[in-house]
């Protein structure tokens, strides 16, 4: 049996994932990070995008979007705080689409900067989301 690391997933509505994998690849602020058992210890900040579960049979993996977050290293242990959390296989593409125009339209409506901001902070998480979809 190869070696695993206990991976945790952790967003403010549920732990969605707590189990050792043969590796976690999880979306760094600077990169994509590649976690293995006996990893250094770190501390990392995260960006929207997905997390890549590699399981110790070598053919399963399980995809996770993430709003970004953190995630805390050590040899034995990988934590991920999400913002917010959902696997990949439960996001709706055309919901999603749909969600993109309708706030498209909204952003075209706000006259605030402010509002502009929050709105196109939507708009680039759920193209995230999206991506996420498609691959």
């Amino acid at each position: 049996m190869e070696q695993t690391i206990q991976f945790e997933l952790v967003s403010p509505e549920a732990k969605l994932v707590s189990e050792p994998v043969k590796m976690a690849v999880i979306p760094g602020t600077e990169g994509e990070i590649g976690v293995l058992a006996g990893h250094s210890s770190l501390v990392a900040s995260l960006k929207p995008g997905v997390v890549e579960l590699h399981f110790d049979d070598g053919q399963s993996t399980r995809k996770v979007f993430i709003a970004g977050g953190f995630a805390d290293v050590t040899p034995e242990l990988c934590t991920v705080l999400a913002e917010q959390a959902v696997n990949v296989n439960d996001l709706d593409q055309a919901a999603l689409e749909q969600k993109i125009v309708n706030l498209t339209e909204d952003l075209s409506l706000a006259s605030e900067p402010m509002d502009k901001a929050r709105i196109q902070r939507r708009i680039d998480l759920e193209k995230a989301k999206l991506a996420a979809v498609v691959g």
